[in-house]
């Protein structure tokens, strides 16, 4: 499904509000990792994802990744994926607005 740049920045809008933690690990591209000495860290998710690994496999990459570098870390970016969750909550949107004509 193909959405406007305008239509993704209403979801990113949306999305930013959401605590990182109630986001699904599908719907992340990628995790920056700010370490010390102005050093980064980048584990892309999507990558991971093409490659065929499942979402438990690239769980486990996570968790290993922030386990080695804890003591360095400063700070994470998560870069969430738009298109995928406006794919996976626009449906379910559309049919409750519906249900309220």
């Amino acid at each position: 499904m193909q959405f406007s740049d305008e239509f993704l920045d209403k979801w990113e809008h949306l999305i930013s509000e959401v605590m990182i933690t109630d986001i699904p690990l599908d719907c992340i591209k990628k995790v920056v990792i700010k370490l010390e000495g102005r050093k980064q860290k980048t584990v892309n998710l999507t990558t991971l994802r093409k490659q065929g690994l499942t979402m438990e496999e690239i769980e486990v990459i996570l968790t290993r990744t922030l386990d080695e570098l804890q003591d360095q870390v400063e700070d994470m970016d998560w870069i969430i994926d738009a298109a995928t969750v406006a794919e996976l909550i626009q449906p379910e949107t559309d049919k409750l607005l519906d249900k309220l004509k």
